[in-house]
């Protein structure tokens, strides 16, 4: 149920960065917001045209999606995943845009069915 889709403007690193990245991301969001590391998606794109504050400049996107409410713990998301996404790609945090959605359990479908 949690998403985490993560897309940059740098080059995609080597296979096993990756996917270090994006284990350590699930595993974060998961004990973060109180879930099941067995729900959480990740994914990454890499190569990605981007701006931010007018240059091109390495930058990153992250979506963050979750059945039910991040609230209060968007701050703590926030710091944990952009600390983590500048040690392992060296994005600086303030090069990092991260967007929460909530999203109700009728609308996210898993294995033939929904979470509501």
């Amino acid at each position: 149920m949690p998403l985490i889709k993560v897309q940059t403007s740098l080059p995609a690193p080597e296979k096993p960065q990756v996917e270090t990245l994006l284990r350590d991301l699930s595993a974060s969001l998961a004990r973060l917001i109180g879930k099941s590391e067995a729900y959480v998606m990740t994914a990454f794109e890499a190569n990605v045209p981007m701006t931010f504050g007018g240059t091109t400049d390495p930058a990153c996107y992250i979506e963050i999606k979750s059945v039910g409410t991040m609230g209060s713990k968007t701050k703590a998301i926030s710091q944990e995943l952009c600390a983590q996404v500048e040690r392992a790609l060296g994005i600086p945090q303030n090069r990092t845009y991260i967007e929460f959605t909530d999203v109700p359990g009728a609308m996210w479908g898993w294995n033939g069915g929904t979470f509501g």
